[in-house]
């Protein structure tokens, strides 16, 4: 069953992206043929560089250090996993192709190349997008956000749901918040074999956590007023997924 999708405001590609890197505790990078997973090694620059650190005895350092003009090649992979257990927990992966040079005991990766692979298909994110890019600013809370949502207030997101459009509800066997941003909250609808995403858009974004109380509770307030079937609102659906895997 695909839900409607109607446009709402979201954050771009390039922001995206950044906050997918804000957000990651790991990565995984293929270079010279070999693929290693690194986890809590990574920093990001203003710019949108990544610094690596890794062991002494890797041989991604090795290659770095002896390879001509000490830039080998490299794609690094970063996977947007949702904080909360829904079917197809991977929201998007970043794609970053680039090189690494030797810096002041690290690795120092720029890329030359970036895409952001998300349900909806991927897209290659001009390099000075994404340099002047910022992360969302909830996105290094996001995770305690939406967890606390769905392990705290249960009762929340069902009274959300009144916001949602009835067909976009027809066989849900669950409900759960699959993402938030300063623009709006996404719940993943889950079906018997399929599942669909809708967004709740807020009044205006929100820039820190506080901002996002205050819009939640404004949401909850329009999902009471909602309860009167002349009350309902519009709530902009954002495509379906059938199966369930990632």
């Amino acid at each position: 069953m695909g839900d409607t999708q109607d446009w709402t405001a979201a954050p771009g590609a390039a922001e995206r992206a950044r906050s997918v890197l804000a957000a990651a505790w790991s990565c995984a990078v293929t270079a010279d043929g070999a693929r290693e997973e690194y986890v809590g090694a990574h920093t990001v620059t203003d710019d949108g560089a990544v610094r690596l650190a890794v062991p002494d005895d890797s041989a991604l350092l090795t290659a770095a250090v002896c390879a001509p003009r000490q830039e080998p090649s490299a794609v690094l992979e970063f996977a947007d996993v949702a904080p909360v257990p829904v079917r197809g927990r991977i929201r998007a992966r970043l794609y970053l192709a680039g090189w690494f040079a030797a810096d002041r005991g690290t690795l120092l990766f720029r890329p030359t190349r970036v895409v952001l692979r998300q349900p909806s298909g991927a897209v290659v994110i001009d390099l000075d997008e994404y340099a002047a890019a910022r992360p969302d600013p909830l996105a290094e809370a996001e995770a305690r956000l939406l967890t606390h949502l769905a392990d705290a207030h249960p009762d929340a997101v069902e009274r959300l749901t009144r916001l949602v459009r009835p067909e976009n509800l027809h066989a849900a066997t669950r409900v759960l918040p699959l993402a938030v941003d300063r623009h709006g909250l996404t719940l993943r609808i889950e079906r018997t074999r399929a599942h669909g995403d809708v967004r709740l858009p807020f009044h205006t974004p929100a820039d820190d956590v506080a901002q996002l109380t205050e819009r939640m509770h404004a949401l909850l307030a329009q999902a009471g007023a909602a309860a009167c079937p002349h009350a309902r609102g519009p709530v902009r659906g954002i495509g379906s997924q059938g199966g369930s895997g990632a």
